[in-house]
C-alpha cells in the first residue's frame, strides 16, 4: 500500500475582527501548506497535509478548532 499524503481545504469561520489572529495561528500547525484570509461565507482557507485521515481529524480537530477565534471548520477532502 502506497503512503500517499492526504490534502484537504478547510474553510474556517472565526469570530468578527479575529481573522488575521487565526490566521497566523492556523499558519503555525504542522501539516498547513499555506492558508488565505479569504472573502465570502468563510473567512480562512487551508491547505492541509497528513499521512493519514487520523492526522488530517487531528490537525483539524486537535489544533485547529482549538485556536482562539475559531467558529467552526468545513473540510473537503481532495480524492485527485
Amino acid at each position: 500500500m502506497l503512503n500517499l499524503p492526504i490534502i484537504a481545504y478547510v474553510l474556517i469561520s472565526v469570530e468578527a475582527g479575529k481573522t488575521f489572529d487565526v490566521l497566523e495561528e492556523v499558519r503555525r500547525v504542522k501539516g498547513v501548506l499555506e492558508a488565505h484570509a479569504v472573502t465570502g461565507e468563510y473567512d480562512i482557507m487551508a491547505k492541509v497535509e497528513a499521512v493519514n485521515l487520523n492526522d488530517l481529524g487531528e490537525k483539524i480537530v486537535g489544533e485547529i478548532h482549538k485556536i482562539k477565534g475559531v467558529i467552526k471548520t468545513v473540510t473537503a477532502i481532495a480524492v485527485k
